[in-house]
């Protein structure tokens, strides 16, 4: 029988391979190691021309949210009525900038037609109570009555009217209050 199957070779022929050998298991890892530990402590991460940690970019991003021009209402505070135009952009011009639902566009003096011959309390009661697809108070019920005809008043006038803005009625001065 053969004594081949009991040879085995190995890569590491000489001591000195074996000594090499060795301490290439420990230096390796070490340098590894150290040069991890270099990359971490390193104090400059920034790429050149960037201006990501200077006082001005840090002291920006850390500003308060309230700073950014942000409003905060008193709701125990008396409403502020807003225009018409205000009223329009925020609310009716999802609808009646495009057409959406039916409704007739702003300035299309062809489909405003119809309804300005209705006269201005048709307009306003449908704007608030809501007509066919349209909403009540063009889906926002926050909307004071007042609001919304001057609304209307913007659209109409837009298309041809010649509507007059409503008054604002001054709130009555309670009975119990004291005379000036």
């Amino acid at each position: 029988m053969s004594d081949a199957h009991d040879e085995h070779e190995s890569v590491i022929k000489t001591p000195k391979q074996l000594i090499a050998a060795v301490l290439a298991g420990f230096l390796v890892p070490i340098i590894g190691i150290l040069l991890l530990v270099q990359f971490v402590s390193n104090d400059k991460k920034v790429s050149a021309g960037s201006s990501a940690l200077s006082a001005e970019a840090v002291a920006a991003r850390i500003q308060p949210v309230a700073d950014q021009g942000f409003t905060f209402k008193d709701a125990s505070g008396p409403k502020q009525l807003q225009s018409g135009e205000a009223v329009y952009k925020m609310v009716c011009s999802a609808c009646h900038a495009t057409g959406a639902a039916g409704s007739p566009k702003f300035g299309d003096n062809g489909a405003w037609g119809p309804r300005l011959a209705q006269g201005y309390d048709t307009l306003v009661q449908h704007a608030v109570a809501g007509i066919r697809a349209m909403p009540a108070k063009g889906g926002n019920p926050d909307l004071d009555d007042v609001e919304v005809a001057r609304a209307v008043v913007h659209m109409a006038n837009g298309s041809g009217a010649q509507f007059k803005e409503p008054e604002v009625k001054a709130p009555a001065a309670p009975a119990d209050a004291p005379a000036k």
